[in-house]
């Protein structure tokens, strides 16, 4: 028989994929069901329906990263990842019938967890911490029906403070991270060390410096409602916000966008071949709440406007919702062009850029 070579020594001993909605598009129910030990969902919005056809389609494609047997880490936040929840099935333990998840799961979010396996932020003396749930009496677990609460305590992390990248949606992706990794064997300390160093991806809520101090952030890879909501709720926790929106919308609903401009927004400019549908589906809200809708023709122009309207501790926010090919090559070069501007700016004023890299 053929003999099988042992693999290269220097192979990892865990893999760690990002994979997009289109490629396990049809995977469920083949060979990817038996591959990955833990899996993720970080949300469910509207995207790409120009491909998948529906939200119900869409919301299929994705959940299939978990393949058939992955523990499922899922996001409390979000209310659709949390439909994918596994039901319950009937085992027999110690002579009596109980009801039990069909497979392993546990949960992260923004507030505490309440679970022991979950991941969550426990605010106290007014600071925000990253922890993980435990549960008080390990003795205890077995043969408990899983509808019955289990005490629980908080294992430390991290202040949230001590996260380099910025937002509240960050922290999240932060627990997600950190309970993947902890799934495969991976230490703890390493894992917190690594998350305090980490200081972000390009064009995801990237912050590029402090003019007449307001601070300038390119979230350009924020190319549906989504990801710019979560930027919105994140950077808009502690400031308001100028944002700029608008491109190739790819046919979202922009109105969830609506609420959250309302109560972070001191203004929004809206550029691109969709603006004009952005502001249909936001202006109602935007007008009760006393948020000026701009229309430029331009991201300099826009970059202008915002810095016009912006105040002292604000922060500007190029996070578009939308395809960038209408009026750029791709979003990086989105991106350039805004940073571009922002230096440009300040050259005219003859100020420097505070924390410019």
């Amino acid at each position: 028989p053929p003999i099988e070579p042992p693999p290269p020594p220097h192979l990892p001993a865990a893999w760690v994929l990002e994979l997009s909605s289109f490629q396990l598009d049809g995977t469920a129910g083949g060979a990817w069901d038996g591959v990955p030990t833990a899996a993720t969902v970080l949300n469910i919005t509207e995207d790409h329906l120009d491909w998948h056809g529906s939200m119900a389609a869409y919301g299929q494609a994705k959940a299939a990263v978990f393949g058939a047997q992955a523990l499922m880490l899922l996001n409390r936040d979000d209310a659709q990842v949390m439909a994918m929840k596994p039901a319950n099935v009937t085992v027999k333990i110690g002579g009596r019938n109980r009801q039990q998840p069909a497979r392993p799961w546990a949960t992260f979010g923004l507030d505490a967890p309440k679970r022991p396996g979950d991941w969550g932020i426990e605010s106290t003396n007014g600071m925000d911490w990253l922890v993980r749930a435990l549960a008080l009496d390990e003795t205890r677990k077995r043969g408990r029906a899983s509808d019955e609460e289990e005490e629980i305590y908080f294992q430390r992390l991290m202040p949230v403070d001590a996260l380099r990248i910025r937002g509240r949606h960050n922290a999240a992706n932060a627990l997600a991270a950190l309970a993947l990794a902890n799934s495969t064997g991976a230490l703890l300390a390493p894992m917190l060390h690594g998350l305090r160093e980490y200081r972000g991806e390009p064009h995801r809520v990237e912050p590029i410096g402090i003019l007449n101090e307001v601070e300038y952030f390119d979230d350009s890879k924020g190319t549906n409602v989504g990801a710019t909501l979560a930027a919105i709720l994140g950077l808009g926790a502690d400031r308001r916000l100028v944002v700029i929106l608008g491109g190739d919308g790819k046919g979202q609903d922009f109105a969830p966008l609506a609420e959250p401009l309302a109560r972070h927004a001191r203004a929004a400019v809206l550029i691109g071949r969709d603006a004009a549908r952005i502001r249909e589906q936001v202006q109602g809200a935007a007008e009760l709440a006393g948020v000026p809708l701009l229309d430029a023709a331009s991201l300099p122009e826009a970059v202008g406007l915002c810095a016009a309207r912006a105040h002292s501790g604000d922060a500007v926010l190029l996070s578009p919702a939308c395809a960038s090919m209408d009026m750029f090559r791709d979003y990086k070069h989105r991106a350039d062009v805004f940073v571009n501007a922002v230096r440009a700016l300040a050259d005219e004023q003859g100020v420097s850029l505070e924390g410019a890299s």
